[in-house]
């Protein structure tokens, strides 16, 4: 899935930062997972707090044959985009199963504007149409290998503080939490109702801290704002350059200067 911070620029940068050896891997703020994709470990968790996207992955591990038949029912206009989009404001949405819903978040993500996941303070997927003469709704291939690859994987919705009981010395833990924003047009944290605030990135902090006590190694993608270098200022921080391919404007797209934090 398209995804607001999504990795695939930045990945020849995070595979070469990986552990030669690891015992099991965990990325608890998967979103679009394009690095667990690229990396595809055999011994995995992964979690998200976001419910409908923990849903879609579940749903294609586990009843991607139905998935697929549901996602062949959909067809593309902008008034069909916003009746499916709106539903999730009615009793009905709650009504909806497993496989009904990922359907609908994998549409959403393939025709709204610009890919972008986000939601109101009352979790309403709220963003606009996205006009494109003929979006890729099915990629079929592309969901059965991701299917294959999580048959293995241990999936939750969950808060990144549920490594804390899972991850052992000799695992791998990769951050990628909604970025610290440089500026007032970079600020992508409402994948869910809150948002992901400076509060949040110091438990995050905290988390870090104790996994590095246990042993475990981790990794962690942020943006160069000062507080990110405040925060982690006792652990190794790389500079790295990223392309954004998703901002509320265009201008705002482009080469942005990010950083990578491990502890080893």
């Amino acid at each position: 899935m398209k995804w607001a911070g999504g990795k695939r620029q930045l990945l020849p940068e995070l595979s070469k930062r990986v552990p030669r050896r690891i015992n099991r891997y965990f990325e608890p703020m998967i979103g679009g997972g394009a690095f667990f994709f690229s990396l595809s470990p055999r011994n995995a968790y992964i979690a998200d707090i976001n419910s409908e996207l923990i849903n879609t992955y579940e749903v294609i591990r586990d009843r991607l044959p139905e998935l697929l038949r549901a996602l062949k029912k959909h067809h593309h206009n902008e008034e069909y985009y916003y009746t499916l989009r709106n539903i999730d404001r009615s009793g009905n949405f709650k009504q909806w199963g497993p496989v009904k819903r990922a359907s609908r978040l994998l549409y959403l993500n393939r025709t709204c504007f610009n890919g972008l996941y986000r939601v109101n303070s009352r979790g309403e997927f709220n963003v606009p149409f996205g006009r494109y003469k003929n979006p890729r709704i099915i990629d079929e291939g592309n969901l059965r290998a991701c299917s294959l690859l999580l048959q293995h994987v241990e999936i939750q919705t969950a808060s990144f503080e549920s490594v804390l009981d899972k991850a052992r010395t000799g695992d791998f833990v990769y951050f990628d939490p909604p970025y610290v924003p440089l500026n007032s047009t970079s600020n992508f944290t409402s994948y869910i109702e809150g948002g992901f605030d400076e509060n949040m990135q110091r438990a995050l902090l905290g988390v870090c801290m104790r996994l590095d006590k246990n042993g475990v190694k981790f990794m962690l993608s942020n943006s160069s704002a000062p507080l990110v270098l405040e925060l982690y200022n006792n652990f190794k921080i790389e500079s790295v350059e990223a392309s954004r391919t998703i901002n509320s404007k265009a201008n705002g797209r482009g080469k942005v200067k990010e950083v990578i934090v491990t502890n080893y």
